[in-house]
C-alpha cells in the first residue's frame, strides 16, 4: 500500500503505489490483469515496476455474444448501450475480486488504483477511410464508477480518448510501456503484440523516447470468426495453429487482400473490428468454399493474412539505422505457430522470441495489462508519458479519467507529498524504468 518515509531535500516523499492494470482484448477472451507495485525515490529518479501478479479472468460468454453482435451488425440502441457499458464495469469489476482470490491477496489493502480500459466498441482513427460523414472517434466500455463503486477503489479508464483528443489516434498507447521496458543500447527491438488486432513498437538502440507503434491489420480476429464459423460457435480459436497447419494457403487472395486500402496506408494508422469484423473473415472464407477449398485452408489462408502483414509491415517501418535484431512477442497469437514461424523463415538476422525472455516476471498475455497500470499511476500522479515518435502531434497531456473510490483522499495527499516543492514546469515523461524481479 502507499506509504511515505521523512521528507527530502524536494520538500516531498518516496511515492509508492500498487496499481491493477486489466485490458479486454480485440478477440474478447477474457479479462488480463496485471498487479503491479510502482515505486519512484524521486521525481528524476527512475520508476522502478514490480509485477506482483497477473492472470486473466474469462468473459462471460453471454456478453461476449452481444458484444461481438453489437460491433458486427454496427446497430443498436441507447438503452443497449447504458446497459453494455454497466454490464462490462461489473465483468472487470468481478474479475478483480476473483483475481485476488485466486491469488490470495487483499483488494482494498494491496491495490492503490484500477486502471483499464474496458471494451473497446467503436474505434474509427482513420475516417477518411469509411464511407459517409466520419470524424474521429473512439468509444470503450466498462463503467468505471461501477467498478469504482464495487471494489473501493479508485478506478481509471478513457486512456484512448484522452490521447486521441492530444491530436493523436489513441491506440495502440503502448510504446512508452514498451520502450521503458525493452529498449537497448546497441539492439533496435520490437515488441509485437497479437490479439485480436496485431501491432508492435519499434524501439530504436539507445534512443528510449524515438519509439514508435501503430497497428499492422488483423491478428486473430479473422482466425477466430473463421473459426467459429467452421465450428457453429464451439470453438473459439485456433487451439496451436493445428486447423491452419493441416490447410493450404491461398497465396493469391492473401496478396489480393494485402493490397486494401488499410494495408497500404502509411503510418500513423490504428484500426479495429469496424474495419476488419468478423463479417469480413466469413466472408473471406465463402469465397475460398466456392471455389473447392477447405475449412482447414480457409483458416490457413487467413493466418497467413496476419503473418505476411506483419512482415511487411516490419520491411517497410522497421528501425531506420542498422537491422532489427530483436522481436518479442505478446497475445494470444504469439503462440500460433503458424504466424511465429511464418516471421521467423522471413525475417532471418532477427531474433524472434516471448516477452518474458526479455522479462521474466511478465507472462506473454500480460504486457498490456500493465501497459493501463502505468497509464493508471501516471494519470494519478499527474505526469505524461513519452510520445511516440510518427504521430500527428506531439502534444503532451496526462491522459485518463478518474473515478474517485473510497481511498481518494489518502491516494492523493501521498501524490501531494511525492511531488513535494518541485516545480510544475519541470514535470517530464519517466524515460528509465527498472523492472525489479
Amino acid at each position: 500500500m502507499i506509504a511515505s518515509t521523512s521528507t527530502s531535500k524536494w520538500g516531498g516523499k518516496p511515492l509508492s503505489i500498487k496499481v491493477l492494470g486489466h485490458n479486454m482484448g480485440t478477440s474478447m477472451d477474457g479479462v488480463d490483469l496485471t498487479h503491479v507495485h510502482f515505486t519512484q525515490e524521486h521525481p528524476e529518479a527512475p520508476l522502478k515496476c514490480k509485477v506482483l501478479h497477473t492472470g486473466e479472468v474469462p468473459m462471460p460468454q453471454k456478453l461476449k455474444k452481444r458484444v461481438l453482435k453489437l460491433i458486427k451488425e454496427n446497430k443498436t440502441t441507447p438503452e443497449e448501450m447504458a446497459i453494455v457499458n454497466i454490464e462490462l464495469g461489473e465483468v472487470v469489476g468481478n474479475a478483480a475480486a476473483q483475481f485476488a482470490k485466486d491469488h490470495n491477496f487483499n483488494l482494498q489493502e494491496e491495490v492503490d488504483i484500477i486502471a483499464g480500459q474496458g471494451q473497446t466498441i467503436w474505434h474509427l482513427p482513420l475516417p477518411e477511410l469509411f464511407e459517409g460523414d466520419q470524424r474521429r472517434a473512439h468509444l470503450d466500455m466498462a463503467e468505471i464508477s461501477t467498478i469504482a463503486a464495487m471494489t473501493g477503489i479508485t478506478t481509471l479508464g478513457n486512456f484512448r480518448v484522452s490521447d486521441m483528443t492530444l491530436g493523436r489516434q489513441g491506440c495502440p498507447l503502448f510504446a512508452a510501456l514498451d520502450s521503458l521496458l525493452l529498449n537497448h543500447p546497441t539492439l533496435n527491438r520490437a515488441v509485437q503484440n497479437i490479439g485480436g488486432i496485431a501491432n508492435f513498437s519499434i524501439l530504436p538502440a539507445g534512443d528510449v523516447e524515438g519509439c514508435y507503434d501503430f497497428d499492422t491489420g488483423p491478428g486473430n480476429v479473422f482466425i477466430d470468426a473463421a473459426v467459429r464459423y467452421f465450428t457453429n460457435g464451439e470453438k473459439e480459436y485456433d487451439k496451436d495453429g493445428a486447423m491452419g497447419a493441416a490447410g493450404n494457403v491461398d497465396q493469391e487472395l492473401v496478396d489480393e487482400v494485402l493490397k486494401g486500402p488499410y494495408f497500404v496506408h502509411d503510418i500513423p494508422k490504428t484500426t479495429g473490428r469496424e474495419t476488419f469484423g468478423d463479417r469480413w473473415g466469413e466472408e473471406l472464407c465463402e469465397r475460398m468454399l466456392k471455389k473447392g477449398a477447405t475449412p482447414e485452408d480457409c483458416v490457413a489462408t487467413i493466418t497467413r493474412i496476419t503473418a505476411q502483414s506483419l512482415v511487411e509491415h516490419y520491411k517497410r517501418y522497421g528501425p531506420k539505422k542498422g537491422k532489427l535484431d530483436e522481436i518479442y512477442m505478446g497475445g494470444g497469437g504469439s503462440f500460433n505457430p503458424n504466424i511465429t514461424n511464418y516471421i521467423r523463415e522471413q525475417l532471418p538476422e532477427t531474433k524472434v522470441m516471448f516477452i518474458n525472455e526479455g522479462i521474466p516476471s511478465l507472462p506473454v498475455g500480460a504486457k498490456e495489462a500493465l501497459g493501463f497500470a502505468l497509464n493508471g499511476l501516471e494519470g494519478i500522479v499527474g505526469r505524461p508519458l513519452i510520445v511516440p515518435k510518427n504521430v500527428e502531434s506531439t502534444q503532451e497531456g496526462v491522459i485518463g479519467h478518474i473515478q474517485p473510490g473510497k481511498n481518494h483522499h489518502r491516494l492523493r495527499r501521498h501524490v501531494v507529498d511525492f511531488w513535494g516543492d518541485f516545480p510544475e514546469e519541470k514535470i517530464r515523461p519517466v524515460t528509465k524504468m527498472e523492472v525489479v524481479e
